[in-house]
């Protein structure tokens, strides 16, 4: 048999030592993807651009763990599944863990316990909060070599299950658990995080989405100032308060909306039409033909930007000269509405 050897490779030093990888047995951790976490935060300065914004009222003359390395030891252990802050009472003896947070694996000090984690979670004010949500938008801005000419940009809201009384935690039906609803924001062209907006476990209302918004927006601005914005989201989105703030701030925008009963009887005669042409097609043909509409289902509201569909002039329903939006009679719509999701409590 061929005995086969990995060769070491160097990695940036730490306290002024050599770090190597190799896999040959010694001080040995589980955790090895920590030093390519270590790499990609030390490039991005998370830590230190979030302890920033914070206000250390220690005792400088009793202080062991700077808010920094505090900062970047629990992002990296939430990166590799220990959620919880009890983890940092194994984990601060963990070699890779203080090799990433900066201290030397056997002679550097151990990493911050549980009670100091925990201490350090409570301690951000609103304000302060606040401060570090603002960075995290000036991350993102920064990472782009100019400004975009359009950003396209994600929003929802995703179930965070929680077990006991956490403040903030509601019960939520559609999700049947208690859970926190955390607003989540992505670039869709780069996949790239914007923000998260810590929230209660309950639909967002519309004052609060036009909220997120107008603060999510006022901060892309600042950097650039003339690009173009378009938000997409589901029907916890697609409020009458969200929709006029985009349009009287020159926000564009693609939002779901729940079925409703004038919604259906709009889309009653286009879906009849495209039953009838699909039954005489036969049952071989079961899509439509190359000329006949793409309609909305009878349960949700459907209009889209995409020239493929236009809707038929009918009794109920007149005729737009744009492929891009239904519009009700005295109202002007400045983008398209999106096909709605399900429902949700």
């Amino acid at each position: 048999m061929t005995d086969d050897s990995l060769l070491p490779f160097d990695l940036p030093a730490v306290c002024r030592k050599k770090v190597t990888a190799a896999f040959d047995g010694g001080l040995i951790s589980s955790d090895g993807g920590l030093v390519l976490l270590r790499e990609t935060e030390r490039r991005l300065g998370l830590a230190d651009l979030l302890a920033g914004c914070l206000r250390d009222r220690r005792d400088p003359a009793l202080v062991t763990h700077t808010l920094s390395e505090m900062l970047r030891f629990r992002m990296l252990a939430i990166a590799c599944g220990y959620e919880d802050a009890d983890d940092c009472d194994s984990l601060r003896f963990d070699p890779l863990f203080k090799l990433a947070v900066g201290r030397a694996p056997e002679s550097g000090h151990e990493l911050c316990s549980q009670p100091t984690m925990s201490r350090l979670e409570n301690m951000p004010s609103r304000i302060e909060a606040a401060r570090m949500t603002a960075a995290l938008v000036d991350s993102f801005c920064r990472s782009f070599p100019q400004a975009p000419a359009t950003i396209t940009l994600d929003i929802d809201d995703t179930c965070d299950r929680v077990h006991g009384l956490q403040q903030m935690s509601l019960f939520h039906a559609h999700h049947d658990t208690r859970c926190f609803l955390p607003i989540h924001v992505y670039h869709v062209e780069s996949g790239k995080p914007v923000v998260v907006f810590l929230r209660p476990g309950k639909t967002p209302s519309g004052r609060e989405v036009r909220s997120v918004l107008k603060h999510l927006v006022r901060r892309i601005r600042r950097h650039w100032p003339r690009t173009r914005i378009v938000f997409r989201g589901d029907s916890h989105y697609g409020r009458p308060e969200a929709m006029a703030w985009c349009e009287d701030d020159g926000v564009d925008y693609i939002f779901g909306l729940p079925g409703n009963t004038r919604l259906n009887a709009l889309a009653a005669a286009v879906a009849d039409d495209l039953k009838m042409r699909r039954a005489e097609a036969g049952p071989r043909r079961c899509g439509p033909s190359p000329a006949s509409p793409m309609p909305p289902s009878r349960g949700a509201a459907n209009a889209t930007s995409s020239p493929a569909w236009k809707p038929q002039p009918t009794a109920s329903m007149p005729a737009t000269s744009s492929p891009r939006c239904l519009e009700t009679p005295g109202t002007s719509t400045r983008t398209s509405i999106a096909s709605a999701a399900r429902p949700r409590t």
